[in-house]
């Protein structure tokens, strides 16, 4: 091919996937540095999948999201918004992480054996009976697998665990920081509160399991199902 300042050689297919792989997995680690979560997530996959020739499975995602409380008119975003306060923004990015990594996409910052796996799994559920911030998730259960936000603790964080095996779920802890009713601080934490954790391959509302500030923090417009 030919261009305006000489000829240029095209990117193989091979490194135009790779290429596409590298930039998904930075989305859904930097929500809000590319744009519209959605928009970018839509137009990466899309590619890969063309570039794999499956263009048909983003559709059947969405309709087996859509089924599960996931997928809404708005995308991940709303199904979000009626568990977790508006300032929750990474959260949604965490359900584009696991269709990733389910397609085999995911570069996991690390990988949970399955002794440390099935510790996690076992015990989360009655550890987050508790609140809990960002501090006590990784000392307890260490390093995340993937981290969806920035390192700034004035900011909420999502951090997914996984194991080698991928029948096994990701586990996300949704953490959030922002400001409480009267106050004019932002934010009103040192660091990110545990929200909720989320598990499980079922519908959204089961698959979330809310700590007291969790529980404390779901918008009161009426349109929330019954969660633990």
């Amino acid at each position: 091919m030919t261009g305006a300042l000489g000829p240029h050689a095209l990117a193989t297919s091979e490194e135009m996937h790779r290429h596409l792989v590298d930039e998904v997995n930075l989305v859904i680690r930097r929500v809000g540095m590319y744009g519209d979560l959605g928009m970018s997530m839509w137009f990466l996959i899309n590619h890969l999948l063309v570039l794999e020739r499956r263009p048909d499975v983003w559709q059947e995602q969405k309709e087996r999201w859509r089924r599960r409380g996931i997928w809404t008119p708005t995308g991940t975003r709303g199904a979000f918004a009626r568990y977790f306060p508006a300032e929750h923004t990474h959260g949604e990015a965490s359900v584009y992480a696991e269709f990733v990594r389910g397609e085999g996409w995911l570069k996991a910052d690390r990988v949970l054996d399955a002794k440390a796996y099935s510790a996690l799994r076992d015990g989360v559920g009655r550890w987050s009976e508790r609140d809990r911030t960002w501090t006590d998730v990784t000392e307890t259960f260490g390093p995340p697998s993937i981290h969806i936000g920035g390192g700034n603790p004035r900011y909420g964080q999502t951090l997914g665990y996984v194991s080698g095996d991928l029948a096994q779920p990701m586990v996300v802890f949704h953490l959030w920081n922002g400001t409480d009713p009267g106050l004019q601080d932002w934010p009103s934490h040192e660091e990110p509160l545990l929200l909720a954790v989320r598990c499980g391959e079922g519908d959204l509302a089961d698959s979330l399991t809310f700590t007291p500030q969790g529980r404390k923090r779901r918008p009161e417009d009426g349109r929330q199902e019954p969660c633990r």
